[in-house]
C-alpha cells in the first residue's frame, strides 16, 4: 500500500484539517511573503519544495549501544476492558518557538524517461509497486492520505493539506542506519530513495523530485531490480546516514559523550521561605537523579551573582559578581582562567552541592515580590561565558571543553527587574513600553549569543509572582530553550528539572524539504530560523525549503501548510524530509523520509484519506498563529465558526427545502475538535492570566503532534470496576456522581471523584489509586510534565475540570445518546439524577454552536 500510515487515533473525535496558508501564488511561480512562521513574528517569503514519498523503516533499527537513539519506549496503555478500544500511549512534547525563514525560489526540472536512457543495459527499471509494501511512519503525519488533482478543490483555504513532520522523533526499532555518505542528486540535491527507477546494469537512479539521472558510482550495480532491495535506502522510506569520524578538538568516545554535557542551575535569591523550601527539596531530588558523571555548576542571582566553587573538596565557596551590569572582560577572565571549578561532576561534588542547597536563604526585606531585584539577565551571562571556556573544567590536571548541548535551567521565581534586559517593578513607569521592548531585544540577543555556543536556556518559573513572560521567553525561544510556569516549586516543578535536563538534543540542525513540482510548501511553523545560503550544500536547481534548526529535540514538531500549482496530472507526489545535526554523542547524522502519496480526483475519496486528528492539529495551529494577545484570540473565535461555515458549504450537503448545510459525514469528528479549539484554554477565557495563555500558545507551536492533540481536545477516561477505564467524548455527560473520571488536556491531568463515589470510602480510595496510576502512565517522560489536580464532585477546584468538557446536557435526550453512547447504560433514576446535578451555563454546547452557524452536525461515528 502506498497510503502512509495513519497517525494515532482518538477515540470517539478526530481533528480537524489544516487550512491552506493565507498566500495563493499562481502555478508558476513561488509566492513572496513569509514561508516560514513564529508566533512573534513576521512571515518572509517561502519556498516551493520537491519531496518524494515515505512508507516506515522496515530495518532492524539501531541497536542499545548505538549512537542514535535515546530514549526508551513510552510505557504501555492502561488496562480497558472489552469491547473498548485502548488508550493512546502518553508521549512526550517540545517545547522551542518557531521563528520566521524566507528561503529562495526554485525551478522545475526536465523529465526523462527511462527508455531514453543510454547505458547499455536492457534490464527494466527497479520501481516498487503500490502493493509490493506496506509502510508506516512515525516521524510525518498528513492531514490526508490522498492529493487532489484538482487545484480549486485541493486549495480550499478551509480544508487545506499538510504535514506535521518530527524529525528529530526517537523510536524503536529506528529507522535503517547507514554508515556511508548518502546518494544525492546533483541537480537537485534530493536523496536517492526507494521509489527511485535503478538502471541495475549501470547503477543509474533517476531522481523522483526533478527526474534527472545520476550515478551511483557503481554502487546500484546489481544482477537484478530484487537484489537492490538490500541497499537500505532503496527498500526503507526512512534512513540514517551516521557519520562518527570527528576530529574536532575535546571529541570524546560514544561511551561517555553523553555525560559531558554541562548543566548550569540559576536559582532565583528572592523567594518567600514557603517557596524556598519547596524548591530546595525539588532540588535535592534532582542533583540526587543526575548520572554520577554528570557535570553542574550553580549560581544564585538577586542583586548580585554568586558562582560556586568546588575546587575546595568538601567546602563551598563563591565568586560574587555585581549584577546591575553586564560581566566586565576582567571579571570573567579571572573566572574563566582562574583556579576555581564551577562545573564538577555529581561523583565529586554531591554533599557540597546538596550544602549548598540546604544554605539558601529566604527573602529578608519586607518587600513585594515583584518588587525584588533579580538580576537574571547578569546570571544567564555569567554562565554562557563558564561554559564557553577554555576551561570549562579542570579534572586530574587536563583541560576539558564542556562540549555541546549544554543546558543552563534557571529557577526563576519573578521577574528580571535589576540589570542588563530588566524592566521596571511597577507597570506605570513612565518608560515602561520603551524598556520592555529594549529588555526583549537583549534578551533575545542574549539566547542568541547562547545558541551559538550550543547552550540552551530552559527557563522554568512558579510561584504567584508574575514574570513577565513578554520579557523570559524571547531568552528561551532563541536558545532553543522552554519557558514553563507552575504553581509552585513542588512535584510539578521537580519533575520538569529532571526532565528538562535529561532531554536529548542534538545541534547544528538543518531540515530541508524536498517535494514535487506540483506541490508549493506556503507556510511552516516550528522551531527555526532562515538558513542562510553558506549553511548548507546548493546544487545547481535545488529548491529545497530549508531550516536551521535550534536544536534537535524528540518533543519538537514542523506544522506545514501546502498547496498545488495547478492541476496535477500524475499518479503520484513525493515528499522528502531530511535532518542533518550532531547528536547528543556528537555523531554526525543525516535522517531522511521520503513519502508518496496518491492523487485523485474523487472528492469522496480524497475526504475519506483525511486523517482528522492530523487536519485538527494543522488547523489549529495555523489559527494559535495569530492570538498573540486576548483580543487576538477573540477575532480567532470567529475565524473558526467562519472555516467550519466554510467546509460546509464546499464539502457538506444542503438539506432540501432548508438553508441548512450537513457538515460532510467523512469528516464527522473534525467540527467538535474545532469546537474543542475555540473554547480551551488555547483560544478561549478559561485560563485567567495571559501569561499562562501565552506560554501555552508558544508550547502549542511547537509541540510534537501527540501533545499537540492532547492540548488541544481533552481525552476522557471513566474508571470502571476492576480498574480498567472506558474512554468517553469529553462531554459533561461523564460526571456522573458514582464514577471516577480522569480529563487529560496535555499540560493538566485532572481526576474528578463523584459525591456518591467518594461518599463510599473503600471505593473511592480504590478508584482514586486506578486513576493517580493511570495519570503517571500517561504522563510518563512527558514533556512539559503536566500539572495534576485530584478533587471531588462539588468542591471549588471541580471548576477546572467542568469548564473543559462540552456542555452537552443542555442538549435534547435524541442528541445525547447519539453522541454519548454511555448513557444508554443508564437507568431512568440515574439519568434524572445526573440532569438535576447540572447548574445552567450560557455557554453553547457543540450542537447548539453548530445550529447557531445554520449547520446540522454530522452523524456521530
Amino acid at each position: 500500500m502506498d497510503t502512509p500510515p495513519q497517525p494515532p487515533r482518538r477515540l470517539g473525535y478526530s481533528a480537524a484539517v489544516a487550512s491552506s496558508s493565507n498566500l495563493t501564488p499562481g502555478p508558476n511561480q513561488r509566492p513572496t511573503s513569509s514561508a516560514f512562521t513564529s508566533p512573534e513574528s513576521a512571515r518572509l517569503s517561502p519556498q516551493i519544495s520537491q519531496q518524494g514519498q515515505l512508507p516506515p523503516s522496515s530495518g532492524d533499527g539501531v541497536h542499545a549501544g548505538s549512537p542514535v537513539h535515546q530514549f526508551s519506549t513510552p510505557p504501555g496503555p492502561p488496562v480497558f476492558s472489552s469491547p473498548l478500544r485502548p488508550a493512546a500511549v502518553p508521549f512526550r512534547t517540545s517545547p522551542a518557538t518557531p521563528q520566521p525563514v524566507s528561503f529562495s525560489t526554485g525551478s522545475s526540472l526536465p523529465t526523462s524517461s527511462s527508455s531514453h536512457y543510454s547505458n547499455g543495459s536492457h534490464e527494466l527499471p527497479l520501481h516498487h509497486s503500490a502493493d509490493e509494501f506496506t509502510f508506516e511512519c512515525p516521524y510525518v503525519f498528513f492531514s490526508a492520505h490522498k492529493v487532489l488533482k484538482r487545484k480549486k478543490l485541493a486549495n480550499v483555504p478551509s480544508l487545506g493539506f499538510g504535514a506535521l513532520v518530527s524529525p528529530g522523533r526517537e523510536i524503536t526499532p529506528g529507522p535503517e542506519v547507514v554508515h556511508r555518505e548518502p546518494h544525492r542528486c546533483r541537480n537537485c540535491g534530493a536523496y536517492a530513495n526507494l521509489y527511485c527507477e535503478i538502471l541495475v546494469g549501470s547503477g543509474q537512479w533517476q531522481c523522483v523530485i526533478c527526474k534527472n539521472l545520476n550515478s551511483s558510482d557503481g554502487e546500484y550495480i546489481a544482477p537484478s531490480k530484487e537484489d537492490l532491495r538490500h541497499w537500505p535506502e532503496l527498500s526503507s522510506s526512512a534512513i540514517d546516514y551516521v557519520q562518527t569520524g570527528n576530529s574536532q578538538l575535546g571529541f570524546v568516545s560514544v561511551s561517555d559523550s553523553r555525560v559531558t554535557a554541562p548543566i548550569f542551575l540559576l536559582i532565583d535569591e528572592c523567594l518567600d521561605e514557603a517557596h524556598l523550601q519547596h524548591l530546595q527539596g525539588s532540588l535535592h531530588a534532582f542533583v540526587d537523579s543526575l548520572p554520577p558523571a554528570t557535570r553542574l555548576g550553580i549560581i544564585t542571582y538577586g542583586r548580585t551573582v554568586s558562582v560556586f566553587d568546588f575546587s575546595e573538596g568538601s567546602v563551598a565557596s563563591a565568586d560574587v559578581l555585581p549584577g546591575d551590569k553586564s560581566p566586565t572582560q576582567e571579571s570573567l577572565k579571572a573566572l574563566i582562567y582562574g583556579t576555581g571549578v564551577y562545573l564538577s561532576p555529581i561523583h565529586a561534588s554531591l554533599p557540597v552541592m546538596h550544602i549548598i542547597f540546604s544554605s539558601l536563604m529566604p527573602y529578608k526585606l519586607k518587600m513585594p515580590e515583584a518588587s525584588r531585584d533579580r538580576c537574571l539577565g547578569t546570571a544567564v551571562e555569567v554562565a554562557v561565558a563558564i561554559i564557553r571556556g577554555p576551561s570549562a573544567e579542570v579534572s586530574r590536571g587536563v583541560i576539558k571543553r564542556s562540549g555541546g548541548n549544554c543546558r543552563i535551567m534557571v529557577c526563576a521565581g519573578g521577574p528580571n527587574t535589576y540589570g542588563p534586559g530588566s524592566v521596571p517593578h511597577s507597570f506605570v513607569h513612565p518608560n515602561y513600553a520603551y524598556m520592555e521592548k529594549t529588555a526583549m531585544k537583549w534578551m533575545e540577543h542574549l539566547g542568541q549569543n547562547a545558541l551559538q555556543h550550543e547552550t540552551t536556556v530552559d527557563i522554568l518559573c512558579a510561584g504567584t509572582c508574575p514574570v513577565r513572560v513578554p520579557i523570559l521567553q524571547p531568552l528561551a525561544k532563541s536558545s532553543g530553550g522552554v519557558l514553563i510556569l507552575h504553581d509552585d516549586f513542588g512535584e510539578a516543578f521537580g519533575v520538569n528539572l529532571q526532565r528538562a535536563s535529561t532531554r536529548a538534543a542534538g545541534s547544528h540542525g538543518l531540515f530541508e524539504i524536498h517535494c514535487s513540482d506540483d506541490i508549493l510548501v506556503t507556510q511552516v511553523i516550528g522551531p527555526g530560523e532562515e538558513a542562510t545560503a553558506d549553511s548548507h550544500e546548493t546544487f545547481k536547481n535545488d529548491s529545497s525549503f530549508c531550516i536551521q534548526m535550534h536544536s534537535i529535540e524528540e518533543t519538537q514538531s514542523f506544522s506545514l501548510s501546502m498547496e498545488t500549482k495547478g492541476d496535477i496530472k500524475n499518479d503520484y507526489v513525493y515528499f522528502q524530509f531530511a535532518v542533518c545535526y550532531s547528536n547528543i554523542y556528537q555523531a554526525d547524522i543525516s535522517r531522511v523520509i521520503t513519502v508518496r502519496l496518491p492523487t485523485v480526483d474523487s472528492v469522496s475519496l480524497y475526504l475519506r484519506s483525511i486523517q482528522e486528528d492530523v487536519a485538527a492539529v494543522l488547523i489549529a495551529k495555523r489559527t494559535v498563529l495569530h492570538a498573540k494577545n486576548f483580543s487576538d484570540a477573540i477575532d480567532m473565535r470567529l475565524t473558526v465558526d467562519e472555516r467550519v461555515k466554510d467546509i460546509a458549504l464546499k464539502f457538506g450537503s444542503q438539506l432540501p427545502k432548508s438553508k441548512l448545510f450537513r457538515f460532510p459525514n467523512e469528516l464527522s469528528t473534525l467540527p467538535e475538535s474545532l469546537f474543542h479549539l475555540r473554547r480551551g484554554p488555547l483560544l478561549g477565557n478559561i485560563i485567567g492570566h495571559e501569561d499562562e495563555r501565552s506560554v501555552l500558545r508558544n508550547l502549542f507551536l511547537n509541540a510534537s503532534f501527540d501533545l499537540s492533540l492532547r492540548m488541544l481536545a481533552p481525552r476522557c477516561l471513566m474508571h470502571r470496576e476492576g480498574g480498567t477505564f472506558e474512554e468517553l467524548p469529553a462531554y459533561d455527560l461523564a460526571m456522573q456522581s458514582n464514577a471516577a473520571v480522569v480529563l487529560d488536556h496535555g499540560t493538566d491531568l485532572f481526576i474528578w471523584l463523584g459525591a456518591e463515589l467518594a461518599a463510599q470510602e473503600g471505593k473511592s480510595a480504590a478508584a482514586l489509586a486506578a486513576c493517580r496510576t493511570l495519570a503517571e502512565e500517561l504522563t510518563e517522560n512527558r514533556f512539559p510534565a503536566p500539572r495534576i489536580l485530584a478533587f471531588k464532585e462539588g468542591s471549588s477546584q471541580a471548576r477546572y475540570f467542568v469548564s473543559r468538557l462540552i456542555p452537552a446536557h443542555k442538549d435534547p435526550p435524541y442528541e445525547q445518546e447519539a453522541r454519548f453512547l454511555q448513557l444508554r447504560s443508564l437507568t431512568p433514576e440515574q439519568r434524572a439524577r445526573l440532569k438535576s446535578s447540572f447548574l445552567h451555563f450560557d455557554d453553547y454546547s457543540f450542537c447548539e454552536w453548530m445550529r447557531s452557524l445554520n449547520l446540522v452536525p454530522p452523524k456521530h461515528s
